[in-house]
């Protein structure tokens, strides 16, 4: 499969409300989107990085500097007929994960459309559908919050994740148990909790959260280990786990019993499959993270959520969740008896581009032969 041209957009897409987090606010999906071409076939991939680096250091600028300068270059005119020598032409580059996992994501969705595949299949997947959750923002009016949530469990969501900070974690979580006592409720920190926190952290155990992911710095697996050892609830790491190996020093160090595992994160599918394969005989549980993608993005995470250690609800939401209209035809919709949604099942990532809503959002396109 020899790599004829690839195409680079810049996209904005407006959220239906902002999304609120420990270190900021986002008003708009700002993404890069990859389009491969090979024979007459386009893989697509999707790089949900910030336009600011609060979650990695990578930004939209950064991947596309990286993208535009390094990786294309290295592709262009290649034979790919393997994730194995994806990964050789990528071994080049340190870091820049994301920048790597939009070409990743769409030489995965080629390869598989290539073989009248879908991704999932491709993939060695086993699920139909994946069992997801909705993703909550930061709040000061918990009367609001409880509304949101009572809307969420009312569309059929079985589990609600929070975004909690020092200051604003406590009332907020009380306030959700009180209500909701048998809720599946974790909480996410995004690193803003340190071990100076260690009290209000021991006393989140009293709310018998499913987890709480990344409670502290982003690159501090030591620290994490420690805190497990006073704290009853699992710790899940995210920012944390960035490749194989730190993987491998997490399940050494004991820092936490499960990983958010996002491909965007770790520099695309094929160091996924690595990491899923390591935790499962570890006996680390993984769930899918989301990065607010697009269609999409939102549609390779469902793929790659079909894999056997994927045994805790995912953050893939519904389309609607986020987006008054997105960039694919297909629309993600919540099965609310059992609140999972379907893998979709064409060949590759199984979605087609809506033109007319994907050219309404486009700011830049280049184009590379």
């Amino acid at each position: 499969m020899k790599i004829e041209e690839i195409q680079i957009y810049q996209l904005s897409i407006p959220f239906i409300r902002p999304f609120q987090f420990s270190n900021g606010e986002l008003c708009n999906h700002d993404c890069l989107i990859v389009a491969v071409k090979s024979e007459g076939i386009i893989g697509w991939g999707e790089c949900p990085v910030f336009p600011i680096p609060y979650y990695t250091y990578e930004t939209i600028a950064t991947a596309s500097h990286i993208l535009k300068d390094f990786l294309i270059p290295q592709l262009l005119g290649k034979s790919i007929d393997s994730l194995v020598a994806l990964n050789k032409v990528f071994s080049r580059v340190r870091g820049h994960n994301m920048a790597k996992s939009c070409l990743d994501a769409a030489i995965c969705d080629l390869l598989a459309r290539v073989n009248s595949v879908s991704l999932s299949q491709f993939l060695g997947g086993e699920k139909k559908r994946i069992q997801v959750g909705v993703s909550v923002s930061m709040q000061d009016n918990l009367i609001y919050l409880l509304q949101r949530i009572e809307d969420y469990i009312q569309q059929g969501y079985q589990r609600i994740k929070l975004k909690i900070a020092p200051n604003c974690a406590i009332q907020p979580l009380k306030t959700i148990r009180e209500k909701y006592p048998y809720l599946t409720l974790m909480a996410d920190a995004n690193s803003s909790f340190s071990l100076n926190d260690i009290d209000l952290l021991k006393a989140l155990d009293e709310f018998d959260l499913l987890m709480i992911e990344q409670p502290l710095a982003y690159d501090d697996l030591l620290d994490h280990a420690y805190l497990q050892t006073l704290i009853k609830t699992p710790i899940c790491l995210d920012e944390s786990i960035n490749n194989l190996h730190d993987t491998r020093v997490a399940i050494a160090l004991q820092a936490g019993k499960i990983i958010n595992l996002k491909p965007s994160r770790v520099g695309g599918i094929s160091n996924a499959l690595q990491i899923h394969d390591l935790c499962q005989k570890a006996g680390i549980k993984l769930w899918c993270g989301g990065m607010l993608e697009s269609g999409i993005g939102r549609a390779t995470n469902l793929h790659l959520a079909s894999l056997s250690n994927f045994t805790l609800p995912a953050d893939i939401s519904a389309t609607n969740r986020y987006f008054y209209e997105d960039i694919i035809h297909q629309v993600f919709s919540l099965n609310s008896s059992d609140s999972t949604i379907d893998v979709p099942q064409g060949f590759g990532i199984g979605v087609d581009i809506n033109q007319k809503s994907f050219n309404k959002f486009v700011q830049t396109c280049d184009i590379y032969r």
